[in-house]
């Protein structure tokens, strides 16, 4: 009996100090500090103002959840919806939510936030998704039923993958606070939760305990915003962020030359690309499709792909990311500027035209500076009009624009998605659309045998390069990269997502604050040739076109400084508030000089190029 209850005695201390020494799960500790290269804004706290862009997922993935989304080896896993069902007929989609999930104030997700969340949603694919669907029903707390009008078969694609109607927020709190409230202040079911943000500085959030997938392995997160390229590899040399987002041209290279960075090119789905506007407009230039091949014909895209993203872009020739269902390879536009200039003659414009404002976000500035001077060089001139991204794609798709437009997205979806919004009658960035298109856009989405869909969604891509509806660069390599202490970045962890995994991701455990390597004192400026190109006798790379100066810092604003990187400014000092106002007209727009623009002072102010020399990159 003695030994008996000293065997006990010894069986549950075993048990005890085995509890204690493998605990469940690691607490989330540490900070990371990611340098991002635009202005955040609040509209991409709230799921309901998505606009079919990839930016606002940026802070979704952190702050909120879905019924479903892409994830690292599924691009459609079950989130906060543990699984779901189709009828036969194709008409009904019955979700089956997860039990127990709780928003980060504590109030417990039903089905009523699911059917709210949907029903507040407008941004982006948010007609198309109301036009389609019957009814929301919710039987119970753990249960939401879709009923369709008809068969569609792109419902899931659209609901949970191109828009944020499937990102769920809590009713009664949204209901309480109000929109406006809502976006100060956002509450969401994410991995993290919102702290503080202080525009044109940084958002901070924290880990979630609560988390239903698993506790987040970093406490503490903290989006810095350094919108110039110097200064963001400038802060990752100091250790002052973890991981910077695009870094591009040779200081990509420098990042990857130096000890402890390192540098994570991912090709995403992201195509970039020129919006003729005003071709459905008789009196404008770009009605004539021999204006719009012209403009295809004078960009050597393998040149800028060389100098600004190293080669890693990927050239399709299409607005339609290559990764997509339904893509189809359309024939290459080659690099042919005198070919460009006869059909210009041809056209009736022998010495080119004045084509105004080319409407742009300033984070994609070196891009558009190129295209535009070699546009300069066939005689189409332009006047660059930059803006911060918010205000960009908020103005694009309030119809206010013309002319010529810079146009990308990263969102999630497949061709039909991508159409959606940027090529058919009706859709979010479409400003005019032809008719036998729009038919054949109606057809695809009622029918529901994937080789006659993906017959007509060929038919769609070839029309569109038929009437040369884009001015196509590529399919984006986004360049990043991270310091020593990041052992995960996250980079690249869900296929085509243009931003970190925010839940797998680690960091090593050092001590926080200041740490890395220090500044490598003074940055050197010698130009960089284009692969092929070499360089004349003032260091301007041969490839690029008359008039294009190789710049380093391929996403510098113009009017930055050379030299020395600058350091980032105090918060709130007159100096951040000087650089930011810089550069812009009544309208509040920031203004780069035209590429034909003359003379030593304007080549200082801008970056521009005296005749005879290439613009700037």
């Amino acid at each position: 009996m003695r030994h008996r209850r000293r065997a006990a005695c010894v069986l549950i201390a075993v048990v005890a100090l085995l509890a204690v020494a493998a605990p469940a799960c690691a607490a989330p500790e540490g900070q990371m500090t990611w340098g991002v290269h635009i202005s955040l804004a609040p509209t991409w706290f709230d799921p309901a103002e998505t606009l079919g862009i990839i930016t606002p997922f940026m802070v979704m993935y952190a702050i909120h959840d879905a019924l479903a989304k892409a994830m690292p080896g599924n691009p459609v896993a079950p989130s906060l919806a543990e699984s779901w069902q189709v009828s036969p007929d194709g008409r009904v989609y019955d979700f089956t939510l997860r039990a127990g999930v709780k928003f980060h104030n504590g109030d417990t997700l039903t089905s009523e936030d699911v059917k709210f969340s949907f029903e507040r949603y407008r941004g982006a694919s948010a007609k198309t998704l109301k036009e389609r669907v019957a009814a929301v029903e919710t039987p119970d707390a753990l249960h939401v039923r879709f009923r369709l009008k008809n068969p569609w078969p792109d419902f899931m694609t659209f609901y949970t993958a191109a828009s944020g109607a499937g990102w769920i927020v809590p009713k009664k709190y949204v209901e309480k606070v109000g929109d406006d409230g809502f976006k100060k202040a956002p509450i969401g079911a994410g991995p993290y939760r919102f702290v503080s943000f202080t525009p044109g500085i940084e958002l901070v959030m924290e880990a979630f305990d609560g988390y239903w997938r698993k506790p987040p392995s970093v406490k503490r997160l903290v989006f810095r915003v350094i919108s110039d390229e110097a200064t963001r590899l400038a802060a990752l040399k100091r250790g002052e962020v973890d991981v910077v987002y695009s870094i591009r041209g040779e200081l990509a290279e420098e990042l990857q030359r130096t000890p402890g960075l390192s540098l994570k090119p991912t090709v995403i789905q992201a195509p970039q690309w020129v919006s003729m506007l005003d071709q459905w407009d008789p009196k404008s230039p770009w009605h004539d499709r021999r204006v719009r091949l012209a403009a295809n014909l004078a960009i050597d895209r393998k040149a800028i792909n060389d100098a600004i993203t190293l080669g890693h872009s990927r050239l399709t020739y299409s607005i339609i990311p290559s990764t997509f269902d339904f893509f189809w390879q359309p024939p290459a536009y080659p690099f042919d500027p005198a070919q460009a200039r006869k059909l210009l003659a041809e056209a009736g414009y022998p010495n080119g035209f004045d084509a105004g404002d080319y409407y742009l976000d300033i984070s994609y500035s070196n891009v558009q500076e190129a295209i535009a001077g070699y546009l300069q060089q066939i005689g189409i001139r332009t006047k660059l009009v930059s803006r911060e991204r918010a205000s960009h794609w908020s103005t694009y798709a309030d119809k206010k624009y013309k002319n010529l437009a810079y146009t990308a997205s990263g969102a999630f979806g497949n061709a039909a998605t991508r159409l959606e919004s940027y090529v058919v009658g009706g859709g979010t960035y479409v400003y005019g659309s032809y008719p036998d298109i729009d038919s054949l856009f109606k057809d695809q989405a009622a029918e529901l045998d994937r080789k006659k869909r993906e017959a007509i969604l060929f038919k769609i891509q070839q029309l569109m390069h038929d009437k040369v509806m884009h001015i196509p660069v590529w399919e984006l390599a986004f360049i990043n990269g991270h310091g020593a202490r990041v052992q995960e970045s996250g980079l690249g962890l869900i296929p085509g997502h243009a931003y970190s995994d925010l839940l797998d991701r680690s960091q090593q455990p050092r001590s926080l604050g200041v740490h890395g390597r220090r500044p490598q004192g003074r940055t050197r400026r010698t130009p960089r040739a284009v692969p092929g190109g070499g360089r004349d006798g003032g260091g301007r790379s041969r490839a690029l076109p008359r008039g294009v100066e190789r710049q380093r810092g391929a996403g510098r604003l113009a009017g930055a400084r050379r030299g020395r990187p600058r350091r980032r400014h105090a918060r709130g000092s007159a100096r951040r508030r000087r650089d930011h106002a810089r550069h812009r007209d009544a309208r509040g727009d920031r203004v780069l000089p035209e590429p034909h623009a003359q003379g030593r002072r304007h080549r200082r102010a801008g970056g521009v190029a005296a005749p005879g020399q290439r613009p700037q990159l």
